[in-house]
């Protein structure tokens, strides 16, 4: 659109909705600004301290000795994300009131938010598959105290079932129910992965924030292509991507 001069302002419009003259949309905090975040050491050493809290298991302590590795060799130069601190980077810039999390095994993202944004009502779904991944997954009744010895003190709900049909059942009982905050860990195959993504993003309130696991998984290279043509093609959400090393994960802000 054409810009209009007012006095030594330029004012570039646009009508959106038919409610008139607009300028930016509503967002202030953009993927970029907490990708930035997600890669730095500070934010690399607040999950460290919050997952301190939790039982440790073998992939924690992998990934803990990854890290430090990593800063051997390169120092205050060296970036890293992985889905933890993304989710610390977002709950610490916006805050989150409500979160929703698919694939939840033993609450380790999951008390990252909890830990950053204590009053955080959440939603975590998962079918708490024996064995999943080669790892324990002891359930929602070890994850449920696994949170509360670490104090949050928001509402927590966790729901047994597949996210197919879970979260859709969980729309069709509160219809109103949005979210701040979501994360998609669940299903890795493509048209699972697909499906439950476009199941959450109508419910991912404008400023939101969707994060997505597991992009550069050399088990799951489907996943990619999977977040390239569901929401990184998508103009209502500006998006941030870290598959450099890890397992790699990526991040969605809704734009209106």
């Amino acid at each position: 659109m054409p810009a209009t001069h007012t006095g030594d302002r330029v004012t570039r419009g646009f009508t959106r909705a038919g409610k008139g003259l607009d300028y930016y949309d509503g967002v202030s905090i953009g993927a970029d600004a907490i990708g930035a975040l997600a890669t730095s050491q500070a934010t690399q050493d607040r999950v460290s301290r919050l997952l301190e809290t939790l039982e440790a298991d073998d992939y924690t302590t992998y990934v803990t000795d990854f890290i430090a590795r990593g800063r051997e060799l390169a120092g205050s130069a060296y970036r890293f994300a992985d889905i933890t601190t993304v989710l610390c980077a977002a709950c610490e810039l916006l805050h989150p009131r409500s979160y929703l999390e698919i694939g939840v095994r033993r609450g380790r993202s999951m008390r990252i938010v909890s830990g950053v944004a204590p009053d955080c009502a959440i939603v975590g779904i998962d079918m708490w598959i024996a064995e999943y991944a080669g790892m324990e997954n002891p359930g929602p009744g070890y994850v449920e105290s696994e949170m509360r010895k670490a104090g949050p003190t928001g509402p927590l709900e966790l729901i047994t079932g597949n996210s197919h049909k879970a979260v859709p059942e969980l729309y069709a009982d509160r219809p109103d129910l949005t979210f701040d905050l979501i994360t998609v860990d669940g299903d890795h195959s493509r048209r699972g992965a697909i499906k439950d993504l476009r199941t959450v993003l109508p419910r991912l309130r404008v400023g939101g924030v969707l994060v997505f696991d597991d992009v550069r998984h050399p088990a799951h290279p489907e996943l990619h292509d999977v977040w390239e043509s569901t929401v990184a093609a998508d103009r209502r959400y500006a998006t941030w991507r870290y598959d450099d090393t890890g397992y790699g994960v990526a991040l969605a802000v809704r734009r209106w």
